[in-house]
């Protein structure tokens, strides 16, 4: 494996995956459709920076040599790509493959993070916790995370001279049961990709594969405990202090707009760096992390007060004309998007304009109802949550559910259907924006795999 070429290179986990393999002494080149996109630039400019040539994906790398002894493929690559079809009998590896490879040479104690929710932000945070105490980590994250963002590097991989590889570990297509780690943390079991049943038991499946200990939330612990191999260290981090189980707990939360200050019920606390709910778990699970890996405790809640934030997580873009003030999330499943607007509303004093565009068809006809659930109980009579058309990104596609199917829908069920609204583009929700959002207003622009979403974001601000 000393020629490695990446379809699909600009993805935020393959294009991690390639700095690392580049970092790692392998020869890399790649192929994206979208190379070339304004919205791409940060992520692209870095693979090139690093010395990564990247080709159109029409199957021009394969006109002359040297060709490339591997095709790193993930499963959102469709069979008749053009780059598969011109390769011939190249060997392929699915990017669990070359992750397992990586994690094996190392020479490191790999630390997986993984859920239904918020895995970008807790690798980013754990790494950057590891760091603030000088333990020099490497990390490969599903987000780019703006501490160690530079010209070479775009933020979702950071090499590190530590003892430590924090890593994402992606439960969308299963691929995380493709390699193991000494250590992980598993932080929910939500709405995204198959039902809590199996989600339940794949992550069961992959602790299987956890060689020292694991941070599971008392919801994950729940739903997994018959699955927990014996003699394997587990501590669980729990949302309050009534849990029977918990190694550690939540026992106050205090919100303010100046911030959130988390109390635990081994009497110390801290102050959150971002807020919401959620992210008082986030640092619990990471602050027993820590202390599993036998960091001081006296020094832990200090490294936790300071992370500079991941790119697309809770991200403040600007401020509008008339003063409300825009962020721009990733968030795209039920429980991420109530997750990303209560935080919003802790700092809100008007009301919330969320705009959301579903990643895709079939996603948004997956979480639709679970979705509505949660905002029809959530939203105020003032709030708004405007539909976008889902984002397509090629292959096979139904194009349905529409946002004018689920709006409709939303709108017969609701006691308040005022607060649903679906708008036909980008224009109509900034023309919206600019006359209904005003000073002390949020507005959270919200979505994944659209890379524009956060330049949109920005054009929503003066």
């Amino acid at each position: 494996m000393k020629n490695l070429h990446f379809i699909g290179i600009g993805g935020i986990g393959m294009s991690g995956l390639a700095a690392a393999a580049k970092d790692f002494g392998i020869s890399v080149t790649g192929s994206d459709r979208g190379a070339e996109r304004p919205e791409n630039r940060t992520i692209i400019g870095a693979l090139r920076n690093q010395g990564i040539e990247i080709y159109p994906q029409d199957g021009s790398r394969f006109d002359a040599p040297p060709l490339p002894d591997t095709l790193v493929y993930s499963t959102a690559i469709e069979e008749d790509n053009p780059d598969f079809m011109k390769s011939g009998d190249i060997p392929r590896l699915h990017r669990s493959g070359l992750l397992r490879h990586l994690l094996e040479i190392s020479g490191k104690y790999s630390i997986a993070i993984t859920g239904s929710c918020g895995k970008s932000t807790v690798c980013c945070y754990l790494a950057e916790a590891l760091e603030n105490l000088s333990l020099d980590p490497a990390m490969l994250a599903g987000g780019l995370a703006k501490r160690f963002k530079n010209d070479i590097f775009a933020g979702n991989y950071r090499p590190g001279k530590g003892q430590h590889l924090v890593f994402e570990a992606d439960e969308s297509d299963k691929s995380l049961l493709n390699y193991g780690a000494d250590y992980a943390i598993i932080l929910n079991i939500g709405t995204d990709h198959y039902d809590k049943r199996e989600l339940a038991e794949m992550f069961g499946a992959f602790l299987k594969q956890i060689r020292r200990g694991a941070v599971l939330t008392e919801e994950v612990y729940e739903a997994v405990k018959t699955a927990i191999p014996q003699g394997l260290d587990i501590k669980i981090a729990a949302a309050n202090a009534s849990s029977p189980n918990a190694s550690c707990a939540i026992t106050e939360y205090t919100s303010s707009p100046d911030g959130a200050v988390v109390r635990f019920s081994d009497n110390t606390s801290i102050r959150l760096p971002k807020p919401g709910r959620h992210m008082a778990i986030n640092a619990l699970c990471i602050k027993l992390m820590l202390e599993m890996l036998g960091v001081n405790p006296d020094a832990v809640n200090g490294a936790l007060e300071r992370f500079s934030g991941v790119w697309r997580r809770d991200d403040f873009a600007g401020v509008t004309s008339s003063g409300a003030k825009v962020f721009d999330d990733y968030a795209h499943n039920p429980e991420k998007i109530l997750s990303c607007l209560s935080g919003m509303r802790e700092r809100c004093a008007g009301k919330l304009i969320a705009i959301f565009q579903p990643h895709g068809y079939k996603p948004f006809g997956f979480m639709e109802e679970q979705l509505f659930e949660y905002m029809d109980k959530f939203l105020r009579p003032e709030d708004r949550f405007i539909l976008l058309e889902p984002f397509y990104a090629g292959g096979t596609s139904s194009f349905s559910p529409s946002a004018k199917d689920i709006h409709s829908k939303w709108q017969s069920r609701s006691a308040l259907p005022e607060r649903f609204l679906t708008l036909p583009d980008r224009d109509a929700v900034k023309a919206f924006i600019d006359t209904n959002a005003v000073k002390g207003d949020i507005v959270t622009i919200m979505g994944a795999r659209d890379n524009s979403l956060s330049d949109f974001a920005v054009q929503l601000c003066k």
